[in-house]
């Protein structure tokens, strides 16, 4: 049965950095595109960034290009998304998705079969 499971969400202060993880189960991230999308409240889920199979080339939304850095570890069979600098704008429910045996990144949400439960990220003084 495939999982995903968030962590390392929290309060961080603008300019500091935080480090979020997408641990795997039922398939291994070394077989599938992870993508990262987050939601802010009263806006639709936006997706952030991606990492595919079939490229080695990560995605990433204009709007966090510089400052997110997403990769994974296969020993772990987990996906991180590290973001550096966060601004009060990337206040937001962060969650991981995948399809599993799909190779390339898709675009929209509804073409993610599994999803995890999302961690809070909150950028504040």
């Amino acid at each position: 049965q495939v999982q995903l499971v968030e962590s390392g969400g929290g309060l961080v202060q603008p300019g500091g950095s935080i480090r979020l993880s997408c641990t795997a189960s039922g398939f291994t991230v070394d077989s599938a595109a992870v993508a990262w999308f987050r939601q802010a409240p009263g806006k639709e889920r936006e997706r952030v960034s991606c990492l595919g199979i079939s490229s080695s080339i990560p995605w990433y939304t204009d709007s966090v290009k510089g400052r997110f850095t997403i990769n994974r570890d296969n020993d772990k069979n987990a996906v991180y998304l590290q973001i550096h600098s966060p601004a009060a704008e990337d206040t937001a429910v962060y969650q991981c998705a995948v399809t599993p045996g799909r190779r390339s990144c898709y675009v929209r949400p509804y073409q993610y079969d599994y999803w995890g439960q999302g961690t809070q990220v909150t950028v504040s003084t």
